[in-house]
This record gives C-alpha cells, structure tokens and sequence, in this order.
C-alpha cells in the first residue's frame, strides 16, 4: 500500500503523568493545587510533539503516528487528537495492554523521566500495508542501539529510501553509546541532538552556559565522524545551529528567546516538535534544509506557550491558527528578524 505521508513518527504516543517536588523532596504544585488539573495528566510522547509540529505546516493526510490504544485510553485524549485532523492518526487497539503512561519527575529545577507501564514500541515494520506505509520522511527518537535496529528494518523493506530524522534520547546520549552512534551515521540523513546531549556524547565539557563554539565544535565532529548529510543541534534559547556536508555551518534563531520568558510556559517537546517543523519545513523549501530550521523554530514556538499541545482553530475560508495565530506570519516575522 503506497502512502501519501510525507512525515510518520516512530515515536511513541504517551499519557504524561506530572510530579513537582522541593530539592529536599516536599511535595509542590502539581500533587497538591493542580492534582485534579490538566497538568495532572495530558497528552505526551515525543513523536505526539513532533506529529503536531509536522501537522502546523502541512494537512493531517501528509503526517502520520501509530497512536497504541490501551484498554485504558481515555476517550477525551482521543477526541482531542482528532481536533489536530483524524487523518494524522492510526489508532491501535491494544486489548490487553495499558496505554503507555510516564512520570514527569521535577524536582527542583532538574526533571526526570520513567515509565509506569511497559512500553509498546513501533517499528517499520508496522507501517506496512496502513495508511503510513513507506512515507517520504520517518522521524525515530531512541538508543543509537536501537536506531540500528530501525535503519536496518527499513533498508529490508523494498521500494523505499526514506530522509532519515533522527534524535537519540537524553539517557543514552553517554560517551559509552558514541561507538553505536558512529555505526549509524552514514544512514542518518539528519542527526539532531540538542546541545548537552551533543556534547556528552562527544565527551566535549558542558559548561554552563554553554557556548556556541562548543556547540559547533561538536556538530563539525559528528560530520567527521560520519554523519550523511546534516547534523542540527538544537540549543535552546541561542537557536539551532545547522551544518551540512556540502554547505556552511549556520546558526538559526529562535522564534522566543528568555528575554520573552512571559512567553515560555513548559519547553516540554520542544525539540521534538521543532524535528516535525523541519520535515514539513523540508517540503515545503525544496529540501533545503537551512531554509526548512525556520519552519522548525516556528513550530517550537507554538508548543512552549502553554502546558501540553497548542490550541488549534479552522476557519470556514480554510485557514487554520495555532494559539490564535498564523505560522506563516510567524514564520515572516522570524525572517524579518534575522535580515532575510
């Protein structure tokens, strides 16, 4: 079965649960005030963020995720998916399973992360014969371990040869994991870390804060190392910094910088949605990929004004806003900005 997709996330869809905790481990905001809130429970998952970030530039029949349907799902998660395009979703139902749930662990100013049910992972492999199958562009966020095991599925199935979206996750991002990483890289078409994850793979010190010239240190080694094409790290309020094979090292600005903090409520899939702007980005610039950061930068933008998704309205012309605004005007303001 041919797909339409030009985007389709491995990532897996999650029930974040929220735990708010003093560096002496008193219990704070969300187990007491905000227990019964939204921030209690939401809708999470790094490829959730990324689908969406995807889904601001292009319709829902372009982007696509599995979304694993325990017995437990709530059916107000599932109609507020829909609101996004019910295009965009592959509801399967998981008779016997739970619906993967995790803890969000803020204790202080440093957050944790673990997963309260077993995970159901997503391969390649089931995406076959659905309406995901064989998508232009397939974004993984896991183990350099694990990602072999993905590039590896995907050169076995016939007929496709998608662009390459890849972000390890934090955990793994250790010195011990480069050697993985380095067996993968010449199959990546983009490899995007964010700054500290960059640099602790690469054994380069973190200083705090850190600098762009660390940054770009680290970028020019994963392309020595063998990186197929461009290698994005994701730094924050000082921008991404973009370097290809065949071009210069750039850096792209980000839409909301801390001197806009009233802005910034929760950076939580930030750099996931900001790898789904850069796919629809790459569409829609020709596969540029300088170019396509801008849509990405937007598309962070949207998801660090509020706590979980941004909101999303139609109007009957067609048009569609994200928190009431237009990407586009976003995406010139951005432009206009930087002298472009």
């Amino acid at each position: 079965m041919a797909s339409t997709k030009t985007f389709v996330t491995l990532g897996m869809f999650i029930i974040d649960e929220f735990s708010y905790t003093d560096t002496e481990g008193r219990t704070t905001r969300a187990s007491k005030s905000e227990a019964s809130s939204h921030l209690a429970r939401q809708i999470g998952g790094g490829g959730t963020y990324a689908a969406i970030g995807a889904r601001i530039w292009l319709s829902p029949e372009q982007v696509g995720m599995i979304v694993d349907k325990g017995y437990d799902f709530p059916s107000e998660i599932e109609d507020k998916l829909k609101t996004y395009g019910e295009d965009m979703w592959l509801f399967r139902p998981q008779k016997e399973a739970q619906t993967t749930r995790a803890l969000n662990l803020y204790t202080g100013d440093h957050r944790g992360f673990k997963y309260l049910t077993p995970r159901i992972r997503i391969t390649p492999r089931d995406l076959v014969n659905t309406t995901l199958d064989r998508p232009k562009m397939l974004h993984f966020i896991c183990s350099p371990s694990r990602a072999f095991v993905i590039v590896s599925e995907t050169k076995d199935l016939e007929d496709w040869n998608p662009i390459m979206i890849y972000e390890p996750i934090p955990d793994k991002c250790i010195p011990e994991e480069l050697p993985a990483l380095i067996r993968i890289l010449p199959s990546i078409d983009i490899l995007s870390p964010n700054a500290e994850e960059a640099l602790s793979l690469l054994s380069i010190p973190i200083a705090n804060p850190i600098s762009k010239t660390s940054v770009e240190e680290a970028a020019n080694r994963f392309l020595e190392l063998g990186a197929k094409d461009a290698v994005i790290i994701r730094s924050g309020e000082m921008g991404a910094y973009v370097l290809t094979r065949k071009g210069v090292g750039k850096w792209i600005a980000a839409f909301w910088t801390n001197t806009d903090l009233p802005k910034i409520v929760d950076v939580t899939g930030a750099g996931n949605s900001f790898l789904g702007g850069l796919a629809a980005g790459l569409l829609l610039a020709d596969g540029d990929v300088y170019e396509a950061a801008f849509f990405a930068s937007v598309s962070a933008s949207f998801v660090i004004e509020q706590s979980g998704l941004p909101a999303f309205t139609s109007s009957a012309d067609g048009s569609e806003q994200w928190n009431n605004e237009s990407p586009l005007r976003r995406l010139e303001a951005l432009k206009r900005r930087e002298g472009l």
